[in-house]
């Protein structure tokens, strides 16, 4: 019981985050349970496993709050579907930790950019073409299955980095993370099977913490969209920015063993 309390805390409190700023339930989840000592590849999949309910939850908040633009949700959540299958794919076979020094130094060169569009305040702009969101969607569906958290940072930090209005940014990447979500945990269900990935029986060890991160998320997530339709645009790019360079900071410190 006391484990499925501290993951349906987690769970809660990193939906919170999420569902507002478009990133961090992955990294959040997954640092915690790395933590604790559970392989890479073993908390990724337990944190995908608990997104498939939760950002279905989050993405059904945010069409309801009309945060998602529609024109570039097929072509990103199309790529990211790629990009994660084949993350989730290598994960089960190497050491994830071998890319994350690149994804640190992207995410703070971002962070760093999204401050300085903040301070400037400088007028959203259209990504398109639509289809040019496309190689995003792979890169982030690839970091995402390898980090166990790296959609929303990748993606939606992007996204605002280029110049799309904050809000519908966040709420597009939320919807198109359920479907990069759903074909992320089918891919390591499918690894599971076919004997690619050998040590994954430990993973029923988990089953209580994945209860409570889904518990936990579904209590938050519905709240997403209209937290993020209230929040000003300006308040919201300062956030995304700083959030950026918390998770990166956090991350260093993982890689180099402080935490």
């Amino acid at each position: 019981m006391e484990t499925f309390l501290l993951f349906f805390l987690v769970g809660a409190l990193a939906q919170s985050v999420d569902g507002s700023l478009g990133m961090a339930y992955g990294v959040i989840s997954s640092s915690v349970l790395l933590a604790l000592g559970v392989p890479p590849a073993m908390a990724s999949a337990s944190v995908h496993g608990a997104e498939v309910f939760t950002t279905g939850a989050s993405a059904g908040s945010h069409i309801w709050h009309k945060n998602v633009e529609w024109r570039i949700l097929a072509p990103l959540a199309i790529a990211g579907v790629i990009g994660g299958c084949l993350g989730a794919y290598v994960l089960t076979g190497i050491d994830g930790d071998v890319i994350k020094p690149f994804i640190v130094v992207y995410l703070t060169l971002i962070g760093l950019y999204i401050l300085w569009r903040a301070g400037h305040d400088l007028k959203p702009r259209r990504i398109k073409p639509p289809w040019i969101v496309a190689p995003l969607g792979v890169t982030g569906g690839f970091f995402d299955a390898i980090g166990g958290g790296g959609w929303g940072p990748t993606v939606s930090s992007t996204m605002v980095a280029a110049g799309q209005e904050p809000r519908r940014a966040i709420g597009t990447v939320n919807a198109a993370e359920f479907f990069v979500t759903v074909a992320i945990s089918a891919t390591f269900v499918w690894a599971l099977v076919t004997g690619h990935w050998e040590d994954a029986g430990a993973l029923t060890d988990h089953a209580t913490a994945v209860a409570g991160l889904i518990a936990g998320g579904l209590l938050a997530a519905p709240f997403a969209g209209l937290i993020v339709k209230k929040i000003p645009q300006r308040a919201l790019t300062y956030a995304v920015g700083v959030l950026l360079l918390l998770l990166a900071a956090f991350q260093g410190l993982q890689l180099a063993g402080v935490v």
